[in-house]
Order: C-alpha cells, then sequence, then structure tokens
C-alpha cells in the first residue's frame, strides 16, 4: 500500500489542498505518483453543427487539453525537482469519478489521495459528489481532504476492501 499514489487534480485550489498530505505519504513510502486531470467535453447545443461551430468546438477541445497538461506539466515538474517519481494523465470523460476509478486501474494505483469540494445539502444532491462516489467503489483505500472556508479541516481515510455501489 501507498507504493502507487493517484491524485485527481481539476485546477482548483481546493483540489491541490490534497498535495501536502499525499506528498508526506510518498515521502514516507517511496511512492510513485500520478497526477490526473479529468475534462469535461464540451457541449453543443441540440441540432447538427455547422462547419464553424464544429471548428470551434474542437479548438475549445484542444484549449482544454493544453491548459490540462501545462498545468499537469508544471506540477510534474514542481514534483521531480523534489525527487518524487511523478507522471500525469489528461483523459476527457462526462463521468469524472468513474474515470478516476477507471485510471486507478489503469495506472495500478493502489492508493487516491483526493480533495473533497465540501458540498453539501441541495448542491450535493444535485451535483453529487466525486468523492463520495470514489469513495463508495474504489477497490483501493481513498484519502479524503475536506476542505472549510479554503482550508482544510479533516482528514479521512478509508479503505474499501469490498465496493459498494450506490443505489
Amino acid at each position: 500500500m501507498f507504493k502507487h499514489l493517484l491524485i485527481p487534480l481539476d485546477g482548483s485550489g481546493f483540489a491541490e489542498a490534497a498535495l501536502p498530505y499525499a506528498l508526506e505519504l510518498a515521502a514516507q513510502f517511496d511512492s510513485e505518483i500520478t497526477l490526473l486531470r479529468v475534462i469535461m467535453p464540451p457541449r453543443a447545443g441540440e441540432g447538427t453543427l455547422s462547419p464553424e461551430s464544429a471548428d470551434t468546438m474542437i479548438k475549445l477541445r484542444d484549449g482544454l487539453y493544453r491548459e490540462a497538461i501545462d498545468y499537469l506539466q508544471l506540477h510534474k515538474g514542481s514534483l521531480r525537482q523534489q525527487n518524487f517519481r511523478a507522471h500525469y494523465q489528461v483523459v476527457e470523460s462526462d463521468d469524472i469519478a468513474a474515470e478516476i476509478i477507471s485510471t486507478v486501474r489503469g495506472c495500478g494505483a493502489d492508493t487516491v489521495v483526493m480533495c473533497s469540494h465540501g458540498r453539501g445539502g441541495l448542491s450535493r444532491w444535485l451535483f453529487g459528489s466525486v468523492a463520495t462516489r470514489v469513495l463508495q467503489s474504489a477497490a483501493v483505500p481513498v484519502l479524503v481532504v475536506r476542505p472549510r472556508n479554503d482550508t482544510v479541516s479533516a482528514l479521512s481515510l478509508i479503505n474499501i476492501s469490498e465496493p459498494t455501489r450506490p443505489y
């Protein structure tokens, strides 16, 4: 355990709050680190796209990929300067939690370190929680950092040996 950490990042300070905890684990256990960025595909309105609209969608998608790659390369470079073994992946999906779980299997990660965005109540019900879905479905330990008012207030380490599925 803790030999290969997967750290999902979305470009926000909230997501980056998980990094210090992941780096502490990586330093203690000489862990490999994979940084993951899941980008949502651009959406067009209903109907057939005009050639100009299709070209705009392609440019938008390419821009999202380029931004994600630049962001992760910056973090990877910083981690490598600190003597961590770091890699990154950029994937496109409508289902962020499913993609995180798929990447766990694909890259051989044995632990996920991620941050919850701290949604509760109605917004959590409406938008769901990526962290909750990963906790429920991942077959590896998941360390969740929960921020409060732009700071990290609590940690949860949950080892799900037998994944449960939401109803």
